[in-house]
């Protein structure tokens, strides 16, 4: 049985570095708009490589990873497959390369795969089952399991970061009103609002404004890209507000700062309902604890009657 136990796990091994070289030779004739299509994909990815420099975790990348997922992307975007927009907004926040993402994607839904093979490896040889054969839907669930988890754990910490970068937005607000009312200009006001800090969140802001600097493009549609890639709807509003100012001349001073006093009330609100959420968590625990005792209690008074 082990041995049938070892042919198996050879064979999917083998049948799974096929099916990556097949992927990875395959060269077929790439018509006109999927070509095009590569192209912007190649030039978005390097552009949205570029603009995680707050992030320095990306730095830190393995660069065999980044070209299993370039190869991924490419493989993909040829047969026009692209990645929602959801996941595209929570890896610009979390600062993680669609590449990475890929590759980490790929390897957990081989290693998700494996993983009923080690788990029954020891009752198969034992003879604990009848027969030493491993459905294929159990491997199947196991790299269907495998690749979510790399999908879980970003929306994870995507919905963390997306938290404190709210948090940082609506100091900025107050900072940007502040030098509003100072008599100075919109650009000038930005890049002395993002001069206080240099957490993440705010230097991500301040790296976006001298993106925009150099390329030539207004801070507020650069404030206004940002918002759409890590899907902040405050940075949309102020990038919305900021143009009002440099197009109309309108006095946002008022309406910056109660957008700011909006978003910390938000805030206060989110916090209060996680803490009520754990509260009652903590309940829900100790109600089990108490039912738990319960059955101790009663347990030896119930099995006497019963055995009686």
């Amino acid at each position: 049985m082990s041995s049938l136990v070892l042919v198996m796990l050879v064979g999917a091994v083998v049948g799974t570095g096929v099916l990556l070289l097949v992927s990875v030779l395959d060269r077929s004739p790439v018509s006109g708009p999927a070509g095009l299509a590569q192209i912007d994909a190649r030039r978005e990815r390097g552009a949205r490589t570029a603009s995680l420099t707050a992030d320095r975790r990306h730095r830190d990348e393995s660069v065999r990873l980044r070209k299993v997922g370039a190869g991924v992307s490419d493989l993909l975007a040829a047969r026009g497959i692209k990645l929602s927009s959801s996941i595209t907004a929570n890896l610009g926040i979390v600062g993680q390369s669609r590449e990475t993402f890929l590759a980490r994607t790929l390897l957990a839904a081989l290693v998700g795969m494996f993983v009923p093979f080690i788990v029954l490896a020891f009752p198969l040889v034992t003879g604990m089952f009848g027969t030493p054969v491993i459905p294929l839907w159990l491997a199947l669930l196991g790299a269907a399991l495998g690749a979510l988890m790399p999908w879980a754990q970003l929306n994870k910490d995507a919905e963390a970061r997306r938290r404190d970068f709210r948090h940082v937005v609506s100091s900025f607000l107050d900072l940007v009103a502040m030098n509003l009312a100072g008599g100075r200009g919109v650009p000038e006001a930005l890049q002395a609002a993002t001069s206080i800090s240099d957490g993440w969140a705010m230097v991500r802001i301040r790296d976006t404004l001298e993106a925009a600097r150099l390329q030539g493009t207004t801070p507020w549609a650069a404030l206004g890209q940002l918002g759409d890639d890590v899907d902040v709807d405050e940075l949309r509003d102020l990038a919305a507000a900021l143009a009002l100012v440099a197009e109309d001349g309108a006095k946002v001073r008022d309406s910056l700062s109660a957008r700011a006093s909006s978003m910390r009330r938000k805030e206060l609100a989110d916090a209060e309902g996680r803490a009520a959420a754990q509260s009652q968590s903590m309940l829900v625990a100790q109600l089990l604890l108490c039912v738990g005792f319960l059955l101790f209690l009663t347990y030896p008074a119930v099995a006497r009657v019963l055995g009686g």
